[in-house]
């Protein structure tokens, strides 16, 4: 049975024997369904926001990275205008004709769909093929599972039916139309292009025709830490109105200051005119926003100088304006709900006893999902002592990968 070579994996993954057993799996099920033995693999990551609270929305930077758990497919075109996805663990097939496209479908198959008219709309081909999917890029817990799997189409795409000319900020951008256009979702770009390029990258939202960015070489494995995800749990209000309210309020405030977006001036603007805002809550973001982005590159050329411990204080300083400042760890609709800043409390108690370690909110907030980046030696009890609060299966150690959404030799 066919498998991505031994170097590669190794690259990817830190070895190669689980991670060749995975894809084998991955083969034997594409040849099943699909009656073929000729495939190529291919993989795209999940994301963590590392440092960047709530600040592309208005032109802001950040830093985020790729993660050790990733999409995989193995795929192979099949000479019509029709893509044929199967994805482990779902029922049926995804269906979608590149010749066809429909704006009334939902779900995977608008995504799909929505992904085919923006790759032709960005000037790239799209023609049809047959992929077998398998991920453990974990849901609705922050890793964006649904920008992995955009990116992973991407690079299908990129590989069968454009000679691997697309960037990756076309990757992101066709994901982002896909979620704007057939899903109605108000996407960035975040997302996209920490899955498509792999890494720790800085992103700078701050041109809306061409976002910059640039690998930083920085995991919490080389500062001795590893990376936690802590899913705390779904809240039972519709968050919808909380998370508008964050970039609305800060563009509010933009525009008492005469600009478009915060980006365009500066935190002495802001306190020069704080008396003449009548919103407290949008001041407090807005000034939220100022500190984050001076944090980000702070963090930044702290990686540049190998200084992982300020990296670390930085970020338990953006955790404790987003809860204090920004204000995104839980609903206002309902106070006596509160299981992110609950389980940031344990956390605080289980870090305070080691002596080390940092815990924050992490990506949108109001429910969810923290982070923990902790010692490598307490790892395992922390693991075991937050499990007890939110259930082993909510509680996710991982780390930086440094290759994004690619084509596996």
């Amino acid at each position: 049975m066919k498998t991505p070579n031994t170097e590669s994996l190794v690259k990817i993954y830190g070895e190669s024997e689980k991670s060749a057993e995975r894809f084998a799996s991955l083969a034997q099920n594409f040849t099943k369904i699909f009656e073929k033995e000729d495939m190529e693999f291919f993989t795209a990551p999940g994301r963590t926001e590392i440092i960047g609270n709530h600040t592309d929305h208005n032109g802001g930077m950040i830093l985020a990275g790729s993660i050790t758990l990733d999409t995989i497919a193995a795929a192979a075109p099949n000479g019509t205008s029709v893509i044929r996805i199967v994805s482990e663990g779902y029922e049926g097939q995804i269906t979608v004709d590149t010749q066809k496209l429909d704006k009334e479908t939902t779900g995977t198959v608008a995504l799909v769909s929505g992904m085919v008219e923006g790759a032709g709309k960005f000037g790239y081909k799209v023609s049809g093929f047959d992929a077998y999917v398998s991920t453990n890029v974990i849901a609705a817990a922050g890793v964006s599972s649904s920008a992995s799997f955009e990116m992973l189409i991407c690079s299908i795409m990129n590989y069968f039916f454009n000679e691997s000319r697309m960037e990756y900020s076309d990757y992101a951008r066709i994901g982002q139309y896909a979620e704007n256009v057939y899903w109605k979702k108000a996407s960035g770009l975040m997302d996209q292009m920490a899955c498509a390029v792999g890494g720790t990258i800085l992103l700078d939202f701050s041109d809306v025709n061409k976002i910059q960015y640039r690998k930083v070489d920085f995991t919490f494995d080389k500062a001795g830490y590893d990376l936690v995800i802590v899913n705390t749990g779904k809240g039972h209000a519709d968050l919808s109105q909380d998370y508008s309210d964050v970039p609305n309020e800060m563009k509010a405030v933009a525009a008492k200051l005469g600009v478009n977006w915060l980006a365009d001036t500066t935190l002495e603007n802001l306190l020069v005119h704080v008396n003449e805002m009548d919103n407290d809550r949008a001041v407090l973001r807005a000034m939220h926003f100022f500190e984050e982005n001076r944090r980000v590159k702070e963090a930044a050329a702290a990686v540049e100088a190998k200084d992982y411990e300020k990296v670390l204080r930085l970020l338990e300083q953006s955790g404790d304006s987003s809860w204090k400042w920004l204000q995104n760890c839980y609903t206002v609709q309902d106070c006596s709900e509160q299981k992110i800043t609950l389980t940031l409390a344990l956390t605080r108690l289980f870090l305070d006893k080691i002596g080390a370690g940092i815990c924050r909110v992490h990506g949108g907030g109001f429910a969810g999902v923290i982070m923990c980046v902790v010692p490598k030696d307490s790892t395992q009890d922390y693991v075991s002592y937050i499990a007890q609060y939110v259930g082993n299966d909510n509680v996710y150690p991982m780390n930086v990968r440094d290759t994004g959404a690619v084509h596996i030799d």
